[in-house]
């Protein structure tokens, strides 16, 4: 697996993270540990997680493992926060107590990146700005970033920080073939900023394995009671041509669907890591057997072109 730098910092990072949301309540802990022993094994650094997934339970797990196995050092945690009892608040107080929580949990002293979870129309961004930038000067935080903000907020976000700190070093946001949104205004903004863009669920949430096709598996994040409104946004007709497309350019290829969705994201243009969760071992070893895989240009223009968004006034004239 691939090394990258984070944007325009000096952060390496691994080309695929290990998403954690699942972990501490569809995921346990064993099979938590299984999947990190795996995530390792494949050349992955860098470990995502928030205080939200499963209450605070995944950063629990993290920290269960950090020291059994895998040391400290040998791993990046990204967390996040603004999120707290079910709604949003990235108010000073809110985001410095969700550091001390995330730090406690997960038993250690500094995250290697930290990001504010969601926007919060309620407070000035002048205040959330001042959170990140009392992280980073008290140690608690390598590098700070924003996760699922539009590109004014973060374009204005990263002149705030840059008057006397630290940059914004990293955007998070959802990037598969079936959600192209950021390439209107936020990726481009990311890439002009020097913020390295972390994609979070390239597989369309799941979609895109392909495993939709027919019925929707018992087993499966779709028919789970918690994560069913999850999944079902993407269970459309325009998304199963979609799925079509890649399952014919795995198929054409010899490879998984998994594969071919990853890859795509993996090296799109600005992103410097996909971050792939997983329920189980092995379904994270599906996903990171295309760590190897370079898309053919002919292959992706055509997934370009089939997953082209709508582009208009003011983004293109």
């Amino acid at each position: 697996m691939q090394t990258r730098r984070l944007g325009a910092s000096g952060l390496r990072v691994s080309s695929v993270a290990l998403g954690t949301m699942t972990w501490g309540r569809d995921t346990d802990e064993h099979e938590a540990a299984e999947q990190l022993k795996v995530f390792l094994e494949a050349g992955g650094t860098l470990l995502d997680t928030s205080a939200t997934y499963s209450g605070g339970a995944a950063e629990e797990v993290i920290g269960g493992l950090l020291g059994t196995v895998v040391e400290r050092e040998e791993v990046l945690l990204c967390s996040k926060a603004g999120v707290r009892d079910g709604r949003v608040d990235a108010s000073r107080g809110a985001l410095l107590d969700g550091l001390a929580g995330t730090l406690r949990r997960l038993g250690t002293d500094h995250l290697d990146l930290w990001l504010v979870q969601a926007p919060d129309p309620g407070t000035p961004l002048e205040e959330t700005i001042s959170a990140l930038r009392h992280a980073v000067e008290s140690g608690r935080a390598r590098y700070v970033g924003l996760a699922n903000h539009p590109a004014w907020q973060t374009a204005r976000a990263a002149t705030l920080l840059e008057r006397e700190g630290p940059s914004l070093a990293a955007v998070q946001m959802e990037y598969s073939l079936l959600q192209r949104g950021i390439e209107r205004e936020l990726a481009p903004a990311a890439m002009a900023l020097g913020a390295g863009v972390l994609a979070w669920s390239p597989l369309g949430r799941g979609v895109l394995s392909g495993k939709y096709r027919r019925s929707v598996p018992a087993d499966s994040r779709a028919a789970s009671p918690h994560l069913r409104g999850f999944v079902e946004p993407y269970l459309t007709d325009r998304s199963r041509s979609v799925v079509e497309a890649v399952v014919t350019a795995a198929d054409g290829l010899g490879r998984a669907p998994v594969e071919v969705a990853l890859a795509w994201v993996r090296d799109a243009p600005g992103v410097s890591s996909a971050v792939v969760g997983a329920r189980t071992p092995a379904q994270l070893r599906g996903s990171l057997a295309g760590s190897d895989l370079e898309l053919p240009d002919q292959i992706r223009e055509a997934l370009d072109e089939i997953t082209a968004p709508v582009l208009g006034y003011p983004e293109r004239r």
